[in-house]
């Protein structure tokens, strides 16, 4: 949910120039943020399947010993990230089970692809992909960010492909406007999150330095939430029993750079108490989604950053490798 404090301010050159001390910071936060991807394209072999006449990027690991019926652990990344951003698990989880990393179409190494046009063609197209390669199912997803709301469209898209669901700091996709409204009134903010969310959307997509590709997801994503936020998320099927974590930060620091930028944007958020309302309605959310889910957790992080698992990868590998493990133990049981 909070990629566009920690991202999307890189892409609003007007919020940093007055200040060199801001920019500096923000260079140095892209550098940090985007370094993974990086060294994953440079150092990985990579392979290409063309999927509509399109080249998509992925990585495979441990699937010849696969054996039938296991699942294999299939990775979404966040918003204009590709599958590089994952790179720091692979040391200790690519013994554990077979997997694939891949860049969404535009995004990395994958061409773009103008034609998908909502979430629901970015599942399509990914199942797609794993038809062309013969990856069957069961699939264990994992998603970070906005890539926790794709997982979740699959798990309703094709339910019966699905053994279990991983959340790395996921998006609040339902949040509704009332329950932004509150935030606002009870923090005595002017701006909720569903407008920033817009705000920064629009911010990338008229900013002459985002690549074309990063400006085709802002713009899918654009559309996902207007005039209502995430509006094709609201008549999900049911989530299935079936093994799921979630691991959240909460309560994190409030960087310089954020307090800028309210500052510059005149969004009137009054930081502390707004953050602290939203992380207790996106827990309480994702704790309802949940509920009914046998050997599922809520991993509550204070004091985490956005990406724990670049911060603590191997925290969040146990807990991969414990979900994949129910996984295994719910389809021996069926």
């Amino acid at each position: 949910m909070y990629v566009f404090f920690e991202l999307m301010v890189i892409l609003r050159p007007d919020i940093y120039t007055k200040s060199k001390k801001m920019k500096s910071i923000i260079i140095s936060l892209f550098i940090n943020f985007f370094s993974i991807t990086l060294v994953f394209s440079q150092t990985s072999e990579r392979k290409f399947v063309s999927i509509n006449d399109k080249q998509m990027a992925y990585k495979i690991f441990g699937l010849d010993e696969r054996k039938a019926n296991e699942p294999i652990v299939i990775f979404e990344s966040g918003l204009g990230s590709g599958g590089g951003s994952y790179e720091s698990l692979f040391p200790f989880i690519q013994k554990s089970f077979a997997g694939i990393v891949y860049d969404r179409n535009g995004i990395g190494e994958s061409e773009i692809d103008t034609s998908i046009k909502k979430d629901e063609d970015v599942i399509k197209r990914l199942h797609d992909m794993l038809v062309a390669l013969k990856i069957n199912p069961p699939y264990l997803l994992v998603g970070h960010s906005i890539g926790g709301p794709f997982i979740r469209l699959y798990a309703s898209m094709y339910p019966n492909e699905i053994c279990g669901l991983f959340f790395i700091d996921p998006t609040d996709f339902m949040l509704t406007e009332d329950e932004d409204n509150k935030v606002k009134i009870n923090t005595s903010s002017s701006t909720g999150y569903r407008e920033l969310f817009v705000i920064n959307l629009k911010n990338i997509i008229n900013d002459t330095s985002t690549s074309d590709g990063f400006r085709n997801e802002a713009k899918r994503e654009l559309n996902e939430s207007s005039p209502e936020f995430f509006k094709n998320y609201k008549s999900l099927s049911p989530l299935k029993d079936i093994p799921v974590t979630v691991m959240i930060s909460y309560n994190k620091h409030i960087e310089h750079y954020e307090t800028e930028m309210n500052g510059n944007l005149k969004l009137g958020i009054n930081l502390i108490p707004w953050w602290k309302e939203l992380d207790e309605l996106r827990i309480n959310h994702y704790a309802e989604m949940i509920k009914n889910n046998s050997n599922s957790r809520l991993i509550l992080l204070p004091r985490y950053s956005h990406g724990i698992h670049q911060q603590d990868p191997k925290s969040v590998a146990e807990a991969l490798m414990y979900t994949y493990k129910n996984c295994l133990t719910s389809l021996k049981s069926k």
